[in-house]
This record gives C-alpha cells, structure tokens and sequence, in this order.
C-alpha cells in the first residue's frame, strides 16, 4: 500500500474527499515527524512509538581499500511497534509468548511488625 491507496482507504472509510483524506494525512505525518525532530516521541498505544535515535561515531574500514575512515554521529527516527501490532501480524508469536510468561508472583508478605517496649 502507498500513500495514494492509504488516502483512498481513509477517504472510503470515513465518507471524505480524497483532498480531505490527504489533509489529514499529511497534518498526522508532519505531526510525527516534526516530534521526532525535535527529539520527543510519539505513542500510539497498541500501533507503536515513534522516536529519535542517536548513533554514535564510529571507526569503520572502506570494502575496497580497506582504509580506515570514521563514520560520524547520525540522528535516526526509530519506530517500535506495539505488542497489538506485533500480535496482528504474527498471532503464533504473540499466543507463544504470551504462553511462555511466568505465572504471577504472590504478593509479598508483609514484614513483622516491631514490637513495641
């Protein structure tokens, strides 16, 4: 699915116009993307998060000389998906690991109290 097939979609579900659709499209995409920018993140609780992740700078060797060069610091946009994201698209995954959780632990007992002279 592309950007043209996703504003249709939202135009067709919601009853808009495409010119709409693709409004409000692009104010949610600016909205992330100008968070992001300035360092915040953006939760969208059981799709996922939006944040920025920075890479530090690094040595690194060149495929055809084998020369050393340094690869400098990088700001990245990272997205985590939501374990209702995760769930959707892999059901056996998500069943599995939901399965291999251990049980809740008792609540711990509280401490005697210190008797009074």
């Amino acid at each position: 699915m592309n950007k043209t097939d996703l504003i249709e979609h939202l135009a067709a579900k919601h009853e808009l116009s495409k010119a709409e659709a693709g409004r409000v499209l692009e104010t949610l995409l600016d909205a992330v993307v100008t968070t992001v920018k300035k360092g915040g993140s953006v939760s969208i609780p059981g799709f996922g998060s939006f944040k920025q992740h920075a890479r530090a700078a690094r040595n690194g060797v060149n495929p055809s000389t084998g020369a050393k060069i340094k690869i400098a610091a990088a700001k990245l946009p990272k997205f985590t998906p939501g374990a209702g994201f995760k769930a959707a698209v892999d059901p056996k995954a998500a069943a599995k690991k939901a399965a291999a959780k251990p049980a809740a632990k008792p609540a711990a007992k509280p401490a005697a109290k210190a008797k009074k002279k």
